[in-house]
């Protein structure tokens, strides 16, 4: 399988972020966002896809984690794009059902160049880890839509908000490892490219 990766640096007035990806990784995983709870999300993400991944965040955490995690989504979804390329044998598409005790959620991506997000999340508690749940969802979004994929997460039922979005986190990461799979001789769509 070829190798694919990435680097980018993205500074603002609100984040510094650094990521370097690698695609198939070797299990070289270091996130340091200055939250354990992204660095947990973000690492069980890289994991489960099979990627390396070295991510560093500075952020205004004393606003609150909007601007990180929103920022993180955007560089992380960057580097995706820029590490696939134009998609030349990938089988595209990947789905996953994840359960993590009393919660099960189900995702699917779609590397499919035309960014989208749906995200069910009404079993959610409205704060997770001290901040409003809102703060994933933005995540997710700015991943799909700077990576240029779709993303499908449906929370279909649970309790315990660290087991949702952990299996959210899991389900996704599973669902990279499937799309990113090389698997074809071209790009895999009847129209002969991705937009």
């Amino acid at each position: 399988m070829p190798q694919m990766t990435a680097r980018l640096e993205r500074r603002t007035k609100e984040t510094s972020i650094r990521v370097g990806l690698k695609i198939p990784g070797e299990g070289q995983i270091q996130v340091d966002t200055g939250m354990g709870y992204a660095d947990h999300m973000m690492t069980l993400m890289a994991f489960w896809a099979g990627m390396d991944l070295e991510l560093t965040c500075q952020g205004d955490l004393e606003v609150d984690a909007h601007h990180s995690l929103e920022d993180i989504g955007l560089c992380l979804g960057q580097a995706l794009q820029e590490a696939v390329g134009d998609k030349a044998g990938l089988a595209r598409i990947g789905w996953a059902r994840v359960p993590m005790d009393e919660a099960l959620v189900e995702a699917v991506v779609d590397l499919s160049g035309r960014p989208y997000l749906v995200y069910s999340d009404q079993v959610v508690p409205a704060v997770l880890f001290g901040q409003e749940k809102d703060v994933w969802r933005e995540f997710f979004k700015s991943l799909a839509f700077r990576a240029g994929m779709n993303i499908h997460i449906n929370f279909a039922y649970g309790r315990n908000g660290h087991h949702l979005l952990e299996a959210a986190f899991k389900g996704v990461g599973l669902c990279l490892r499937q799309a990113l799979r090389h698997e074809h001789a071209t790009v895999f769509s009847t129209k002969g490219s991705l937009d």
